[in-house]
């Protein structure tokens, strides 16, 4: 069993910048994990962004707390607090807060194909 939350040392270790709007830390990734690649959270500030981007993995985004506009592709759709959003491999994705708290995120990642 591993347990982690964001107060582990190891995850505390991994924060970064994400997309330009966001704060990220990796709860889990390669070292732990076999079958995927990451298991990250997100923090966006009220009226800020994840900035639009590509990634070579399929992601699915967990909104745990705030509201927001996301976009996938040409979809765009608002989410909340319990919404899921696949992001199939290659897809543009978008996350605005439109709201006036932080919005947070679960991001689980899978592996990139080879």
């Amino acid at each position: 069993m591993i347990r982690r939350n964001l107060e582990h040392p190891e995850v505390k270790a991994t924060r970064y910048r994400a997309h330009g709007g966001g704060i990220a830390h990796m709860i889990l990734d390669t070292r732990h994990l076999h079958t995927l690649m990451f298991l990250a959270h997100a923090s966006v500030g009220p009226q800020k962004k994840l900035i639009g981007h590509v990634d070579p993995m399929e992601e699915i985004y967990i909104i745990q707390k705030g509201r927001g506009v996301m976009q996938v592709g040409d979809e765009i759709c608002e989410v909340e607090s319990g919404d899921a959003i696949h992001i199939p491999i290659g897809f543009f994705h978008e996350l605005t807060n439109t709201g006036e708290e932080e919005l947070t995120i679960l991001v689980v990642a899978g592996l990139i194909p080879t």
